[in-house]
């Protein structure tokens, strides 16, 4: 059995490893949110373009920010940043490779300071973050930075040690303001909408709260390009790393599993520079906005179309789902119908072979990804993904009652209980407040969507409200199954 420990590389056949000598690679790039995905995907594409002799100069330091984030910085530190992505194939075999492009891990509540300096180094160009959905603290009626949450609060304060990423990341932009360095990009790669606009928005928002100039300055020379991203990467199971350990003898304490397939589109906006990213397959454009809009309202929300009647129809895994033809049927119909009318013209993109792979890629039972994983976060999700198609096609005479359902969907499965009465762990930073409202909602059926928090004014609009009724109506007589035919059966 090999391992990991103290950044050795194994020599397994099977296994590939970096060809790079890492003692050669400094830090370019500072990643906040080093969890399964971008494992899987951006630091891939980095430890691809130091495997072909380039780009040793954007080695990565990751950060964490959050007590959750204890773990990782272990498992990284005691494997000097070295870990193992595992891809699985359609057919159910491996395909493990050893990636080194981490070169660094820092804790932030360990050590503000070494996490703010780190960024203000000019050999750092590059900030990116995978800080989730709900991350950029974004009121989701308004659009807007939340800025009365107690976390910025605290940041905002005279002489505070910053805490959050908005802290950290605004004061080392005013040291390099204050020393005559050229600013950092700051690249988000996470899943919404006009992510590296959001990014600056909410940056520029807490950094005008603090120091005005600054934010001024920021507005004027730090670049956000949006990017779209793409990669099913599951939460790494015990059973992940043992088949790791028992099939390829190597020992990780924390490895990462994805599908084959991966993509990456990209502004090519930078401050200061970037690695070569095309010379391993990341499209460089001008807009990516038509390639994010595909993929948020396609995939992502086709995922949850997924997750919540499959989780209530007894599956636990999206393939089962993906694989069942009743559902996959339903996610055609979602897609053709409703999805792809809000999409503009994707240059270089079938649209139809691209749905249809996309199918494929839910059902390969390689993956396993599990319904729960997809169902995290709803409130994020559902408003980022799904309430945009509903409202482009309210506004356009469009067909609703497909995405309308899933939201009647996620309402039912909010409720905490499944078919069987079995309890549901429903795991989102607004669940205080959306399950008690669920569990109301057989005596009033409105009182989920009359959440003016996560949906606004559609509850006002008669069409949503109709549609919305009928499934949730359906669900409770019927059963979510049985609710999925009847969408099918509409059209």
């Amino acid at each position: 059995m090999q391992t990991l420990a103290g950044g050795r590389l194994p020599e397994i056949d099977g296994v590939e490893v970096p060809g790079y000598d890492r003692s050669a690679v400094t830090v370019g790039i500072v990643h906040f949110g080093v969890g399964g995905f971008h494992r899987a995907h951006q630091a891939m594409y980095v430890d691809a373009l130091m495997n072909q002799g380039e780009a040793l100069e954007w080695g990565i330091c990751g950060v964490g920010v959050l007590p959750g984030d204890r773990r990782m910085q272990e498992v990284l530190t005691e494997q000097e940043g070295l870990y193992t992505l595992v891809v699985k194939q359609p057919d159910g075999s491996l395909a493990p490779r050893v990636v080194g492009s981490i070169v660094e891990y820092l804790f932030a509540p360990d050590s503000p300071e070494a996490v703010i300096e780190k960024m203000a180094a000019e050999s750092t160009r590059i900030v990116s973050l995978t800080i989730t959905e709900g991350g950029y603290n974004i009121d989701q009626v308004t659009g807007e930075f939340a800025e009365d949450t107690p976390e910025i609060r605290a940041d905002l304060q005279p002489g505070a040690e910053p805490t959050t990423v908005f802290g950290l990341v605004t004061e080392a932009l005013a040291r390099r303001r204050e020393r005559g360095v050229p600013p950092f990009t700051i690249m988000s790669c996470d899943n919404i909408q006009g992510n590296g606009d959001t990014a600056a928005r909410t940056f520029t928002a807490f950094a005008r709260l603090k120091d005005p100039e600054l934010a001024t300055w920021i507005e004027k020379n730090v670049d956000f390009p949006n990017s779209m991203v793409d990669r099913i990467t599951p939460a790494t199971s015990a059973e992940d790393t043992k088949r790791l350990a028992d099939e390829f003898g190597l020992t990780d304490g924390w490895p990462v599993v994805c599908e084959p397939f991966t993509q990456w589109v990209l502004e090519d906006h930078f401050s200061s520079g970037r690695p070569p990213f095309e010379d391993v397959g990341v499209q460089l454009v001008d807009d990516v906005v038509p390639y994010e809009l595909m993929k948020l309202r396609l995939l992502n929300a086709s995922h949850q179309a997924l997750g919540y009647f499959g989780f209530l129809s007894g599956y636990t895994y999206v393939h089962e789902v993906a694989g069942d033809p009743l559902f996959a049927r339903f996610l055609r119909a979602y897609m053709d119908r409703e999805g792809t009318p809000t999409l503009s013209e994707v240059p270089g993109v079938d649209l139809d072979a691209y749905k249809t792979t996309l199918i494929e890629r839910f059902a390969n039972p390689g993956v396993a990804d599990t319904l729960a994983r997809i169902n995290f976060g709803s409130s994020d999700r559902i408003s980022l993904w799904l309430l945009p198609v509903i409202r482009h096609q309210l506004e356009h005479g469009g067909e609703i009652e497909r995405a309308t359902g899933v939201v009647a969907s996620w309402a039912r499965y909010a409720e905490g209980v499944d078919e069987k009465g079995s309890p549901i762990d429903v795991q989102d930073r607004l669940a205080d407040t959306l399950v008690p409202l669920a569990r109301t909602q057989r005596e009033n059926p409105e009182a989920f969507i009359r959440n003016t928090a996560v949906f606004g004014d559609l509850a006002a609009n008669d069409r949503f409200r109709e549609a919305y009724l009928w499934a949730l109506d359906s669900l409770h007589r019927d059963g979510a199954r049985a609710t999925v035919e009847k969408l099918v059966e509409r059209g």
